[in-house]
């Protein structure tokens, strides 16, 4: 066989690759959250024919061999690296309990109702690691996609109907004094109130509550409100959303459902827990992020593609009529 078909078919196989990758990307032009892929290639492996020389000379220095290049055969291109664009995409508004992320960062959700403790939220960097391993540990799945709702149960959901988790409020539910950050839960409605409460007025205690409108602002506080048994209104504080941070977050694995998965010893790096705003990036209450696939950018891609593939299929006809050509030298 030729070395020119091997190299054709090869060349037709990563060309082929890079088509899916660039399907994918259009696919999900519309997508909420979706980062798109790109596709590199790199050259396949190569047959020596003659190793690289530098020559030789006697004892004087007069040289008596002269050196050479080397002379390889190529085999092909194949798939280099397929990464992802985690570049920020526009806004849009879209109203409702929704949310986007300003800057990077991932809402933090699973599809079990745990309790992950032991965090100890500083900037030491002991800490820093230990916390790191603790949120890698828990199997979180991470998105973009702050489309959220609360369930029968309270529970704060996203649209994949995974537990969305944060801080709960330390002291009063109308205005808490700070968010417990040792702790990251499932965000929930509490259902009713103790008797000896003193968060709310005399007429919610021990008595069942029922959340009647439910809102995010821009720094992940998740605000409800409530009514009793006696139809009395009152504005609550159900908790605070956490943005989770990685120290290279192309290092992800996309997990389909606008979601991303991370594990100990993969190429994310530390992860950190924090609230919005500050250093963290804050939220645009009623936003979603939209897809950032460019639709010129895919265009040209597939054109160049389409040529590349067709090239190396007419190499492949070429080689074939060779071969031809050799089967017809008997007669």
């Amino acid at each position: 066989m030729l070395r020119a078909m091997d190299s054709a078919v090869a060349g037709l196989r990563a060309h082929q690759n890079k088509l899916d990758v660039i399907g994918n990307n259009i696919a999900n032009v519309n997508t909420n959250g979706f980062k798109s892929q790109n596709y590199t290639f790199k050259d396949a492996m190569y047959e020596t024919s003659s190793a690289s020389s530098g020559g030789e000379a006697d004892n004087t220095g007069k040289a008596t061999i002269g050196g050479a290049n080397p002379s390889q055969y190529g085999f092909g291109s194949m798939t280099g690296a397929i990464t992802t664009d985690m570049s920020s995409s526009t806004p849009t508004y879209v109203g409702g309990f929704n949310a986007n992320i300003n800057g990077a960062g991932f809402f933090i959700t699973k599809s079990s109702n745990d309790e992950i403790t032991g965090l100890k939220s500083t900037n030491n960097t002991d800490d820093i690691e230990a916390d790191s391993e603790i949120i890698k540990a828990a199997k979180f799945s991470y998105t973009r996609v702050g489309q959220f709702s609360i369930d029968a149960n309270g529970y704060m959901v996203d649209a994949n109907k995974n537990f969305v988790y944060g801080y709960q409020p330390q002291g009063s539910l109308q205005n808490p004094t700070a968010y417990n950050t040792k702790k990251l839960t499932a965000l929930r409605a509490p259902s009713s109130i103790p008797a000896n409460s003193t968060d709310l007025s005399g007429a919610f205690k021990g008595q069942a509550m029922q959340l009647k409108s439910v809102e995010i602002d821009n720094d992940g506080v998740i605000k409800g409100t409530v009514t009793n048994e006696n139809g009395e209104a009152v504005s609550i504080v159900i908790g605070k959303t956490a943005i989770a941070s990685f120290q290279n977050q192309e290092g992800l694995m996309k997990a389909g459902n606008n979601t991303f998965n991370a594990s100990v010893g993969d190429n994310t790096g530390l992860v950190t827990a924090s609230q919005p705003g500050g250093s963290t990036p804050s939220l645009m209450s009623g936003y979603l992020e939209a897809s950032n696939v460019d639709l010129a950018k895919e265009f040209s891609e597939m054109i160049t593609t389409e040529r590349g593939f067709q090239a190396n299929a007419k190499l492949i006809t070429v080689s074939d009529e060779v071969l031809q050509e050799l089967v017809n030298m008997k007669r």
